[in-house]
């Protein structure tokens, strides 16, 4: 870590910066059709959010920043909470077309360098793919008839009591009004334009970390890494830890040989670098607007509340 190039390091905490700056203006196109939001508060709350899955268990911050920006913004929070649903959406489709971009074009020696590793990363994306496509379809049905999809939901009246029916009625027909970008094959394209956008530099900003500790890292090859991290992510450790730091090494001494130490090395500060300026930032917003972790775990359940 300490012989790692600290130009390339700088570049990829300015670009961890710039992304939350895509991040803000993606969210703001998707809450659009919803009504008039803030740029500031759009990227004050994804910061706040970022920074509060980090510190917080199970990722609260995808319902806390929603719920915050609701509040903000007088916005329905159910359907602003819809938004985020259709940004993990267009996430996995950016992952996607980044592997199949790297499938197609850019791959070299990984498959004879690990053929069970690669089979198991081209299988999940064959997997994924259709799954992700379909969930696009459904929400852009459910998009462009939400009184449709509020009465076939009170139809459940047979099963469960009238009250709650209602409820879930009036849940589901306002999550599917969050959908409303959705509506316009126009603004779905520059949706995924926008995901593009951000996926591409979160690839960049993988590959430079990755260079910094002088690995041999193609910058095509950072699409298939990038993808092999985002499953690591998912793994459901505080803060991401684990999960991302096996990922990212078992990819690089895997596919392009990397020294493990190295790459143990490259694993770590990859994760500071998006780990530290969120939750610096996030806190600084937090203690900015008054609130403090015991106000912030209320504000969670109450978010939980709404989104459920």
């Amino acid at each position: 870590m300490t012989s790692a190039r600290s130009d390339l390091l700088l570049v990829a905490l300015v670009l961890t910066i710039a992304m939350a700056f895509v991040r803000a203006e993606r969210w703001q196109y998707l809450l659009a059709p919803l009504g008039p939001t803030r740029f500031r508060v759009a990227l004050r709350t994804t910061i706040i959010g970022f920074a509060a899955s980090y510190v917080l268990p199970a990722r609260v911050g995808e319902v806390l920043r929603p719920y915050l920006l609701a509040r903000s913004e007088r916005l329905p929070a159910t359907a602003v909470f819809a938004t985020i649903i259709v940004e993990r959406l267009l996430d996995l489709l950016a992952v996607i077309i980044l592997l199949v971009a790297f499938f197609l074009f850019f791959r070299s020696g990984e498959a004879e360098a690990a053929p069970a590793l690669y089979r198991a990363v081209w299988l999940g994306a064959a997997a994924i793919a259709p799954v992700g496509v379909g969930i696009l379809l459904a929400m852009f049905v459910m998009a462009g008839h939400p009184e449709r999809v509020h009465g076939l939901v009170l139809g459940i009246e047979r099963v469960l009591p009238r009250r709650l029916a209602q409820a879930l009625a009036s849940f589901m027909k306002t999550f599917a009004e969050g959908l409303a970008v959705m509506r316009r094959p126009s603004r779905v394209v520059w949706a995924i334009g926008w995901s593009m956008v951000l996926w591409l530099a979160i690839a960049a900003q993988l590959w430079l970390l990755i260079r910094a500790f002088d690995i041999a890292l193609p910058f095509g090859g950072s699409f298939l890494v990038t993808a092999i991290l985002v499953v690591g992510v998912a793994v459901p450790t505080p803060g991401g830890v684990g999960g991302t730091h096996e990922a990212l090494r078992l990819s690089l001494t895997s596919f392009y040989g990397a020294d493990n130490d190295a790459a143990v090395g490259a694993a770590i500060v990859q994760h500071g670098v998006n780990f530290v300026p969120y939750l610096l930032l996030g806190f600084l917003f937090l203690m900015q607007d008054g609130l403090n972790m015991t106000k912030l775990r209320e504000m969670t359940a109450s978010a939980r509340e709404v989104a459920s």
